[in-house]
């Protein structure tokens, strides 16, 4: 039993190491990873010599490359170049190294997919040359390319002025072999003909009137002789290139306004390197209003419009075709500028049924003008049973045809009625609350009246049954003697004691409280 429970564990060892062998294994399979190399979904590292590879692993889809961001390889003697889209399934590649392998060529497309790389290290190879084409739209960081056997040429001289213009913390070693087969520092290679590429333009701000044409020159200059292109990223207008001769030139013909703000790149490269020069066209035109629409309720009335011109066109509003004159209540607002395209609205503060008409805007400028109507119904008018009635009594100033008013929110479809209404209402509200208020206050003010009156007869009132002592003890209020013949006799209950009703009642005074004199309380008494 014992040694059955000590056997027990190796066949789940075995088992769980099989679990692990067939999920590497189909994971493998899916990335399609070689038997010399180890994958994961963010990593390829194949350093195996053998059985060796002789391209980059390509997964058999492509979405299973998008996260790999290091491709590591060393010591493949069979892999001798990198094609095009090899590495180009790896979009979100960073890093990429191949060394002590047999890299003899690099596709001048191999890493046009590739824009995320910022590494690069192609280090003890067998490259004898290497274009700079595949390397010129990245942003590159490093790019390593020691020992391998360059032969000095103008094609590698892009190698020593990319070197020239990084800062790298530590040189480069880079050697090149010349026609001697002597071994020469890159730095110090000198070969005749071999120079940057430059390009200038014969105008760098073009500016042109709408359907005229002009032509552009590119003078290039550079060894060997570069080529040289033009770059016109969505020109419409119709266009003449002649790059046969230098300088090279461009024609644009009948130019159109919707090419005003294009830039236009005279580009001239060679094996050395490139160089590019661009120019602005501003197309100058008559102002044209594409868009205008009638009013739309928003957090104030809007008639919206669009309106292209340059120079900026000058805006006029009419109504019923005087001219409107704005105000606070009734302005142009520019939302949106777009090159030579301008996005508004005519903006209304609560209009009523008096600016109900049609608008017309104006738009003009040094070449020209445009000008398009819209009608604008606001409210019905008053009375008319058709719609909302208002009291123009309600706004607190008068609305005229070229004055507009305050605009009511119709975000939630409140009218200028509901806006009247609602102030009715509240008047209403304000008269009940004043009136409330107002009796309160003539209430308090009676009952103090007679608290001020009433409180010295509490015990006893002027007239033939009751009279107030002028002694000095008299100050108590509760000092008071009978002298009516329906009461008890004075005499019972002694001098201080109260008649209430037919009973004479003792009363002992509190001398702390009664102890004030007579000349402290004749000021404050009632009796004058």
């Amino acid at each position: 039993m014992v040694s059955w429970r000590r056997r027990w564990p190796g066949p789940g060892l075995a088992g769980l190491w099989g679990l692990c062998c067939l999920v590497l294994g189909c994971w493998r399979g899916s990335l399609a990873c070689p038997a010399s190399c180890r994958c994961s979904s963010w990593r390829i590292w194949c350093a195996e010599p053998a059985p060796g590879i002789v391209s980059f692993p390509v997964p058999q889809r492509s979405a299973e490359g998008d996260n790999v961001t290091e491709i590591y390889i060393a010591n493949q003697r069979k892999l001798e170049s990198i094609n095009d889209n090899e590495v180009g399934f790896y979009v979100g590649l960073k890093n990429l190294t191949v060394v002590d392998s047999g890299l003899r060529f690099v596709s001048r497309q191999a890493f046009v997919k590739n824009v995320n790389l910022q590494y690069i290290n192609l280090s003890r190879n067998k490259l004898s040359s290497l274009s700079k084409k595949p390397f010129r739209h990245l942003g590159l960081s490093d790019l390593i390319l020691v020992d391998n056997p360059f032969k000095c040429s103008c094609e590698i001289m892009w190698i020593k002025k990319f070197q020239e213009t990084k800062f790298y913390t530590e040189t480069q070693d880079l050697y090149c072999i010349d026609d001697n087969n002597k071994r020469t520092a890159l730095l110090d290679m000198k070969v005749p003909n071999c120079d940057l590429p430059s390009a200038n333009l014969s105008n760098y701000n073009i500016t042109v009137v709408e359907g005229k044409s002009f032509t552009l020159y590119c003078d290039t200059t550079g060894g060997p002789p570069p080529n040289v292109s033009w770059v016109l990223t969505n020109l419409v207008s119709n266009h003449e290139i002649d790059t046969s001769k230098n300088p090279a030139s461009l024609t644009i013909k009948n130019v159109s306004s919707m090419d005003s703000g294009l830039w236009i790149s005279c580009v001239a490269e060679n094996i050395v390197g490139e160089d590019q020069a661009s120019a602005e066209l501003t197309v100058f035109f008559a102002p044209n209003i594409t868009f205008i629409e009638s009013p739309t309720p928003d957090h104030h009335w809007c008639i919206p419009f669009t309106v292209k011109g340059n120079p900026k066109p000058t805006l006029q509003w009419f109504y019923e075709g005087a001219i409107l004159n704005e105000s606070e209540y009734i302005c142009t607002k520019i939302h949106v500028i777009n090159q030579s395209e301008y996005h508004g609205c005519l903006q209304l503060d609560n209009p009523t049924h008096l600016n109900n008409g049609a608008y017309t805007l104006l738009a003009k400028n040094e070449y020209g003008e445009d000008e398009k109507r819209v009608d604008a119904h606001f409210m019905s008018v008053p009375g008319d049973g058709s719609g909302p009635i208002v009291d123009p009594d309600v706004y607190e100033y008068e609305t005229t045809p070229n004055d507009l008013g305050d605009t009511t929110n119709n975000s939630n479809q409140i009218t200028s009625t509901d806006v009247s209404n609602k102030e009715n209402e509240d008047s209403i509200t304000v008269y009940v609350v004043v009136g409330i208020a107002a009796l309160v206050c003539t209430g308090l003010v009676i009952m103090l009246i007679i608290l001020k009156f009433g409180r010295h007869s509490k015990f006893g009132m002027k007239g033939p049954s009751s009279v107030i002592s002028n002694d000095d003890d008299s100050a108590s209020p509760l000092h008071h003697i009978s002298n009516g013949s329906n009461t008890p006799s004075s005499s019972e209950g002694g001098p201080d004691a109260v008649i209430i009703g037919m009973t004479k009642i003792p009363v002992i005074e509190n001398p702390q409280y009664f102890g004030i004199t007579n000349s402290q309380l004749k000021p404050d008494t009632c009796g004058n």
